[in-house]
């Protein structure tokens, strides 16, 4: 069983940055989340994948957040982050964080496919 707490979602202006943090909270030493993901979901969307990292600390970003986003962990500490520059308008969504023990590199991105997921952090961006 594992608990994903999203936090750092706000309102900026395009151009701007943010940065969302997961936090995680495993309750057995067997629970070994080894894959992690940022996923987000605009009003009348589906959810889609934002950014996923396996745990070989090798990211996987969608094209349209690629040069923009990055995804980083810090599994000592049981962190997730997102660094979220240049935003744009199109970004604003629902952003969520999910934790998987096992998955097929092509679902990285695949909400779907993910089976442990937060509540959500809300992300607005003005133009």
């Amino acid at each position: 069983m594992v608990q994903l707490v999203e936090s750092g979602g706000d309102s900026v202006q395009a151009g701007g940055s943010l940065r969302l943090t997961c936090k995680i909270s495993t309750y057995t030493w067997t629970n070994e989340y080894n894959y992690m993901g940022w996923f987000r979901q605009a009003p009348g969307k589906e959810r889609e994948g934002v950014a996923a990292i396996n745990t070989e600390n090798t990211p996987v970003y969608a094209a349209s957040v690629r040069g923009r986003f990055a995804i980083s962990r810090d599994s000592a500490d049981n962190t997730l982050y997102l660094q979220m520059n240049n935003l744009k308008p199109e970004d604003t969504a629902m952003y969520y964080c999910a934790a998987d023990r096992n998955l097929r590199k092509e679902w990285y991105l695949l909400a779907s496919k993910w089976a442990s997921w937060g509540q959500g952090t809300q992300v607005t961006v003005s133009s």
